[in-house]
Order: C-alpha cells, then sequence, then structure tokens
C-alpha cells in the first residue's frame, strides 16, 4: 500500500472529492484526519469507512477560515497520531455570479474559505513538518484559476491564487524535504455539477479531449500520487486533471 504507517489531514473530506480522497488515502494504508463545517450523519458514514479499510479516523468540525479553529485541531492532530505525513488543502465554496452583480461578501466569503484555509493549515503544521524534515502538502486549485470563467471572478481568483501560494510555499520549504503541489481539476462529475443539465453538460464535454467529465476518483488518485514516495522528486507543480479541457 502506497501510504501504509502515514497520517494524512484533510479538509473538506465529508463530501465530492475531499471524501474520495479520504476513502482513497485510507484503502492505501493512510489514517485519516479530516474536517467538514458541522458534523453530521455524512462524517459518520465517512469514519464508519474508513474504519472498514482498517485506517483511524479523527474529525474536527470547524470553519477552516478561523486561525485559532485550526491551530486546535492540528495540535490535536498531532497528539493522537504523534505525526501528520500528508495535508491536502481540500476545502473550498464557490459563490457564483457576473462581476457586476457580485456582493463584496461574495468576494470575502470565497477568498476567506478558499485562500486564507490554506494558509491558515500550512501556517499550523509546517513546523511540525520541518521537525520531521519531510511533508507532502497538496492544495486542490481549479482550471479556472489558470484560464479564468466568465461568472467566477471571485472562484477563479481564489484558485489562482492557491497556485502562487503553493509555488511560493514549495520554494521555502523546499530544502527541508516537504513538497507542495497543486491539483487543478477540470469539470468532475459532483454534487456540485448534478444540477446542471444534460444539455449544458453535453456542452462542456465538447470542449474536453476525452469527451466526458471526469470523476473524483480521477482527482483523488492523482493527490494518492503526489501523497506517495512515487512522486518524491516532484514539487511547486500545478497538476492539471481536466482530460484535456
Amino acid at each position: 500500500m502506497l501510504l501504509n504507517g502515514k497520517t494524512a489531514f484533510i479538509t473538506g473530506g465529508a463530501r465530492g472529492i475531499g471524501k474520495q480522497i479520504v476513502l482513497t488515502f485510507a484503502q492505501q494504508g493512510a489514517n485519516i484526519v479530516f474536517t467538514d463545517l458541522q458534523e453530521n450523519e455524512a462524517v459518520h458514514e465517512v469514519i464508519k469507512e474508513i474504519e472498514k479499510q482498517g485506517a483511524k479516523a479523527l474529525f474536527f468540525a470547524y470553519n477552516v477560515a478561523d486561525y485559532q479553529a485550526t491551530e486546535v485541531a492540528v495540535k490535536k492532530a498531532f497528539e493522537t497520531f504523534e505525526t501528520i505525513d500528508i495535508l491536502v488543502n481540500n476545502a473550498g465554496i464557490t459563490r457564483d455570479t457576473l462581476l457586476m452583480r457580485m456582493t463584496e461578501s461574495d468576494w470575502d466569503l470565497v477568498i476567506n474559505v478558499n485562500v486564507k484555509s490554506v494558509f491558515n493549515h500550512v501556517k499550523a503544521i509546517q513546523s511540525h513538518f520541518l521537525k520531521q524534515r519531510k511533508g507532502s502538502i497538496i492544495n486542490i486549485g481549479s482550471v479556472v484559476g489558470i484560464s479564468g470563467n466568465a461568472g467566477q471572478a471571485n472562484y477563479a481568483a481564489s484558485k489562482a491564487a492557491i497556485i502562487g501560494l503553493s509555488k511560493s510555499i514549495a520554494k521555502e520549504l523546499g530544502s527541508r524535504n516537504i513538497r507542495c503541489n497543486v491539483i487543478a481539476p477540470g469539470f468532475i462529475e459532483t454534487e456540485m455539477t448534478q444540477v446542471l443539465s444534460q444539455e449544458v453538460k453535453d456542452a462542456y464535454f465538447k470542449t474536453i479531449s476525452l469527451r466526458r467529465g471526469g470523476n473524483p476518483e480521477d482527482v483523488a488518485n492523482t493527490a494518492l500520487f503526489l501523497a506517495s514516495d512515487l512522486s518524491a522528486y516532484i514539487t511547486g507543480q500545478v497538476i492539471v486533471c481536466d482530460g484535456g479541457m
């Protein structure tokens, strides 16, 4: 198993892409720390699935944009598992609308949750990684952080910021054997895209070389590669997972 004996800390791990990363990592032998905004039945189901794989699970409910709450969770995670080897900053939100209709709160909320959460968790965990002289940080971006997208100025800006932040982290921490990479998913079929009509989906698929949407497993498998020792010489990179969009 690629992650046997390792511990992974994954934000936004109760559903969608985050949930699939959690389950894939657990299947590959990692103990899991994961977060979501609140504890509910979906969280309990994820914990059961982790434990079915023979892995240990630890869950925290908090706002990932809150630095103090992040520090508390990271401290408790290290007290429980003694080491964390992998950090996946997956938590994120959208508030899509054209810029002319976008409110200040639409902007601030997306930037805080999507970007500040990455700062919070890297800041809180990096001292432990530095002591260990190892660690893999994986930040979930988006293709719109590279290309931009009408109606998603706040989201695209947040994902572009994650790319710049991640490349800077890679340069700062690389000498201590700490890697930082970004995954930029394209059209992934999750709860967020299920609300789209088939007509809209088909229009998207025509722009994709593989002529289909991706699934959470595609992103999770990319994350598995970056979390494992198979990618030991890869850092500061943006891995686009979009089927050739």
